[in-house]
């Protein structure tokens, strides 16, 4: 009986082996784990932030259109103090880049979109109005969802998707402008949802720090105080548990994670960028 010839990782150089035989040699190249990032608890809390702050910022918007709903604080009083804080946002976010020619700038596209919203606020305020308060909450509710899971937190995934998200949140700020009493508490709902869905979102994200959650958390923890006690203990149980336990769960689960790395893997084509491309020539 002839000796067979060595097994080799060629498809067609194996015709005397079953279709189902693995040479020991196979697994040579098993690598386990490559690439593997270990987090710390101090980092899982504090990239944790960034959703939690997101939370927060949805709850502060929808405390701010009970206020208005329920006829709390009038629109004047939550609009000037707001635009204020937004001045001093946009002051400390530009930093010493300020200029008067980009001030100018600035300021042209702050009066335009101001502008049209408060002519457009009449008929914005009336589009869903013939729409029922339950569908209109519950469709809020949903579009917020969709904002909370698109949002960008710094993850290059596929699934972040910055249109979506703020398409979302202002589709939500419109349903809940036409449960409003006038067109004026219409037009101060959708300032403050471009506040809190455009503006603050660039502004931090390029001036995050983890503690920068704690303010607007304390600030709506301290108006649940005044309008729901349930609501309050639900939103400040929910963000201590995605900050503090759920972390601790990924840290103490990260010692099981097992990834596989082999001749099986599928080959990966590198784009070629500035930076690859003298290396993949």
């Amino acid at each position: 009986m002839a000796k067979r010839k060595p097994w080799v990782k060629n498809l067609y150089s194996n015709r005397e082996y079953p279709d189902n035989y693995t040479d020991v040699s196979f697994l040579k190249d098993l690598r386990t784990n490559l690439h593997v990032r270990r987090y710390t608890l101090g980092e899982a809390i504090g990239g944790i932030t960034v959703l939690n702050n997101q939370i927060s910022c949805i709850t502060g918007f929808l405390i701010l259109y009970h206020l208005m709903l329920s006829d709390r604080v009038a629109p004047t009083s939550i609009l000037v103090p707001t635009c204020i804080i937004t001045a001093i946002g946009y002051l400390y976010y530009r930093g010493s880049s300020l200029s008067m020619t980009q001030l100018g700038e600035d300021s042209k596209t702050l009066v335009t979109v101001l502008l049209f919203g408060y002519l457009f606020s009449p008929m914005l305020h009336t589009l869903t109005q013939a729409i029922s308060t339950d569908t209109i909450y519950t469709t809020t509710f949903f579009v917020m969802l969709f904002n909370l899971m698109f949002t960008d937190y710094g993850l290059d995934v596929a699934m972040v998707s910055k249109a979506i998200s703020l398409n979302a949140a202002i589709f939500g700020a419109i349903c809940l402008a036409s449960r409003l009493s006038t067109s004026y508490h219409a037009f101060v709902l959708l300032v403050e949802a471009a506040i809190f869905f455009v503006l603050y979102p660039i502004m931090i994200a390029a001036r995050w720090h983890p503690y920068c959650m704690v303010p607007i958390f304390v600030i709506c923890c301290g108006s649940l105080y005044f309008i729901s006690r349930p609501v309050l203990y639900l939103y400040a149980c929910s963000t201590l548990f995605i900050n503090f336990v759920c972390p601790f769960i990924f840290v103490r689960q990260q010692r099981y994670k097992f990834n596989i790395h082999g001749p099986w893997d599928e080959a990966i084509v590198e784009e070629n960028t500035e930076e690859n491309l003298d290396e993949n020539l």
